[in-house]
């Protein structure tokens, strides 16, 4: 028999196989372990409208033609107690016959919060909570800060070289990084609900801002910052619509033109004429978990400035551009080290040539 932290670290697996279809929801694992310590159901949550994971680990016995009456169910999250999409988890678990769960982690939600295990317990079943809880909130920290903050979990990418430059002085930046890091990259996109980008990213360099690298069902929302409006009709990140443009400009004339071509338009100005990035993630926090910001360094700078980057994903080439290239944030000059935004460094690997780092505010 395995020990219950290796069950719920099997759950966390499964869960991970969501990382890239469940949102809006969250990515949770479920185990089944009879009371030989056998494992006789696994399953994860489905796309948004599908099972969620403890149905489709019940679902996964039967077809094993195991009987789930007095078993242990091993969860990431809370079982929901609620209607949404689907009936409540809890009632599937009970009427199974399920005699126990486990889970990592209460729900953030209000709608579920102790909800579910109150309603477990008194169906009888034994629950506790707290086991593995550190590696189950990391797994859906964009969930739980839509839920508690809400408002997306915001990463802010950058590829510079090792003197902090993303392109030369000429805006020549392709590639700084290499294949591997840019493959991983795709890695990022591919579980954020959006990646967002500014129109001069998309003047300049015409990207697709979609996932090619990464086998996915799904490809996340693109949204393009553009005040003035400036995003070509034939831009490539128009292509295949899902592409949102948040603007500052009251043109009708090309609004019609961008909506013509596939886009949505949103209209949200600032007292200075620009885009208010701090209104927008509230709104975006009505569906969207993960947001993976891809800019220039002025929007870069807008945003660490804010306040609003949540980890920083950093590819750094062994290259040195030189001081006139073209730098990674147009941040002010710091007349006090005390004004300096400082970070914690959480991980590093080499990803081909190059070095991943991912850092948060200190």
């Amino acid at each position: 028999m395995l020990a219950p932290e290796d069950y719920m670290r099997r759950a966390l697996e499964l869960a991970e196989r969501g990382l890239y279809t469940t949102t809006p929801n969250p990515r949770v694992g479920c185990v089944i372990v009879d009371e030989a310590g056998e494992i006789i159901g696994e399953g994860w949550t489905q796309p948004a409208g599908q099972n969620h994971a403890e149905v489709q680990a019940l679902i996964d016995a039967v077809q094993r033609g195991k009987s789930v009456v007095g078993a242990t169910a091993y969860v990431t999250l809370e079982p929901c107690s609620h209607f949404g999409r689907t009936p409540p988890c809890c009632d599937a678990l009970s009427s199974a016959g399920i005699s126990r769960v486990v889970a990592a982690m209460e729900d953030p939600n209000p709608l579920v919060s102790g909800k579910g295990f109150e309603r477990l317990a008194a169906a009888g079943i034994a629950v506790s909570s707290g086991l593995l809880e550190e590696p189950a909130r990391a797994l859906n920290e964009g969930f739980i800060s839509r839920i508690v903050r809400g408002r997306p979990f915001v990463r802010l990418k950058i590829a510079a070289s090792l003197d902090g430059k993303t392109a030369l002085a000429n805006g020549v930046s392709k590639w700084i990084t290499g294949d591997a890091a840019r493959a991983d990259a795709h890695h990022w996109r591919a579980r954020s609900c959006a990646v967002l980008t500014g129109s001069g990213t998309v003047l300049a360099d015409n990207p697709s801002m979609n996932v090619r690298a990464v086998a996915t069902p799904r490809q996340p929302r693109r949204i393009v910052l553009d005040s003035q409006l400036r995003t070509p009709a034939d831009a490539n990140i128009l292509r295949g619509g899902n592409t949102l443009i948040v603007t500052a400009s009251n043109n009708t004339k090309r609004r019609l033109e961008l909506e013509t071509a596939g886009a949505e338009i949103l209209h949200l100005p600032s007292q200075a004429g620009h885009v208010d990035i701090e209104a927008l993630l509230p709104i975006l926090g009505k569906n969207t978990n993960e947001l993976l910001v891809e800019a220039g360094a002025e929007l870069n700078a807008a945003f660490m400035q804010s306040g609003l980057v949540d980890e920083y994903l950093l590819y750094l080439a062994p290259t040195f551009l030189g001081d006139p290239a073209r730098g990674l944030a147009m941040l002010p000059a710091f007349g006090k080290l005390e004004e300096r935004i400082a970070l914690h460094f959480q991980a590093f690997e080499q990803i081909g040539e190059d070095l991943r780092v991912l850092a948060r505010p200190a």
